[in-house]
């Protein structure tokens, strides 16, 4: 086994230092504390994956790392402008920032969203060495293709038409135009991969999000700026500020974060030895 590498500490320092902060200080202060900490997460995590495999996303490719926090900011943004129209989240001290300021102090931290489930969803891995359902593969043909799609694109509109009763289609239908899309253009994809029987990185993927979702609301709860949801029909039963069943809102969301980062590291040619979630 190897030894705890050194940015592991320099990730439990970040949360050691920004976690009590983030709850005992006064006044505004998850604006500036809020990246560090999750930093501080991704790191500790990346290093836990080295310790289990002897390498990890950070030791095999930094550059690789580093996009993971770039592609992350215009994809929550995405989210971010989707909720415009459903507004099932909010957030409680928006007021103490202009716009700018806003923007880009929430850009700097939407920037941890896909490296902290990335590296959270490889440790998952870590953990399931042999190949799952391998007896469950289908034939993915052009019409599935079409009917994911398609899918995808009904349920958009649905969302956006009528958000109140479709709200929980923010969560799966960009899955379903985006894995589509990227299986037909040859990019890394969910159902590439369980088409052929191989069921690890969707369940590392659910593993790896629900671990992050724990300590973004556990985390979120006693902050300040924070953020607090109003969901129709669903909101009862709360798990810090979210609501029970809204949890399993997460477990997609996790695929969508994949085909997103998949569709920009195929159009971009990223693509190389060094792909998260190996297998």
């Amino acid at each position: 086994m190897d030894e705890w590498p050194l940015h592991g500490w320099a990730g439990l320092f970040l949360i050691a230092i920004c976690w009590p902060l983030n709850w005992i200080l006064p006044g505004p202060r998850t604006h500036l504390l809020f990246f560090p900490l999750w930093l501080g997460f991704t790191l500790t995590f990346d290093a836990l994956v080295f310790l289990r495999k002897g390498h990890s996303l950070l030791s095999r490719n930094r550059n690789r790392f580093i996009s993971l926090f770039l592609i992350s900011v215009p994809v929550w943004w995405i989210f971010e402008f989707l909720n415009w129209r459903v507004q099932n989240w909010h957030y409680l001290g928006r007021e103490h920032f202009s716009n700018l300021e806003y923007a880009c102090l929430a850009s700097l931290n939407f920037s941890t969203v896909i490296p902290a489930v990335f590296e959270a969803s490889e440790l998952i891995s870590t953990f399931l060495r042999k190949p799952l359902g391998e007896n469950l593969r289908f034939q993915v043909t052009p019409s599935l293709l079409r009917g994911m799609a398609a899918l995808g694109v009904v349920s958009l509109a649905l969302l956006l038409l009528w958000p109140r009763y479709f709200f929980p289609f923010l969560w799966i239908s960009l899955f379903l135009i985006l894995d589509s899309l990227n299986y037909a253009l040859g990019h890394r994809s969910i159902l590439g991969y369980v088409s052929q029987g191989e069921w690890r990185p969707l369940l590392s993927l659910w593993g790896g999000v629900m671990i992050c979702a724990f300590f973004w609301e556990f985390w979120n709860y006693w902050a300040y700026p924070k953020w607090f949801y109003t969901i129709p029909f669903f909101d009862f039963l709360h798990i810090f500020e979210m609501p029970l069943l809204g949890y399993g809102g997460y477990l997609p969301f996790s695929l969508e974060l994949f085909a997103f980062y998949h569709l920009v590291e195929g159009l971009l040619r990223l693509r190389g030895p060094y792909d998260v979630l190996p297998y």
